[in-house]
């Protein structure tokens, strides 16, 4: 029984100063960075996690994800695209010992780190995952209430055990997140 921390999205353009910033951002990164450092400093078998994986919007042309007119509902400003600052990981998420990056959204508008391919061999991350003999998953990082709710909802249906660490979280508005945090309860998802 494996454990692996899923770190979701927390890149420069959702953090303060990026074009689609998310209030609490950096300092989100920074504890989660806290937490990677005491994880990587750690002798192997006194590891909280087996692995730790990490998610990126990585836009190149997401079609109608991207708006002039955003609703910042289904469209919003352009953010994380491919090749700019806004997609590299924030500075504060350090060190960044990942085992693996799961880049997500080049196309089309894709919230869920399930939706998308490592960077090394495009395995889809539910399948990287069981091939690695994890069975459940803490996930953290950015936004609340869209791509974490959205990760932790698809974990949970490809039957991982699912725990959202909601202190190393930032949502994008009170009431979205608190309908994200009752949504992943009633999957039977841990808030903690």
């Amino acid at each position: 029984m494996a454990r692996a921390l899923i770190v979701v999205d927390v890149q420069n353009d959702f953090c303060e100063g990026g074009s689609l910033a998310v209030a609490g951002g950096a300092d989100v990164a920074f504890r989660i960075g806290e937490l990677l450092h005491h994880w990587h400093e750690a002798e192997p078998d006194e590891r909280q996690y087996a692995y730790v994986v990490a998610t990126r919007d990585h836009h190149i042309d997401p079609g109608d994800h991207f708006s002039k007119e955003p609703d910042f509902v289904h469209s919003w400003p352009r953010h994380c695209v491919a090749g700019t600052d806004g997609v590299s990981f924030h500075p504060n998420l350090d060190p960044q010992p990942f085992d693996a990056i799961f880049d997500k959204g080049e196309y089309a508008a894709a919230y869920s780190g399930f939706e998308g391919k490592s960077h090394e061999g495009g395995h889809a991350l539910a399948d990287w995952l069981r091939g690695k003999g994890v069975t459940d998953v803490d996930v953290c990082g950015i936004a609340t209430d869209y791509c974490v709710r959205a990760t932790a909802l698809d974990a949970r249906k490809e039957g991982f055990g699912t725990t959202v660490l909601i202190n190393l979280t930032a949502g994008v508005a009170p009431s979205s997140t608190e309908q994200a945090l009752t949504d992943l309860r009633a999957a039977g998802v841990d808030v903690t």
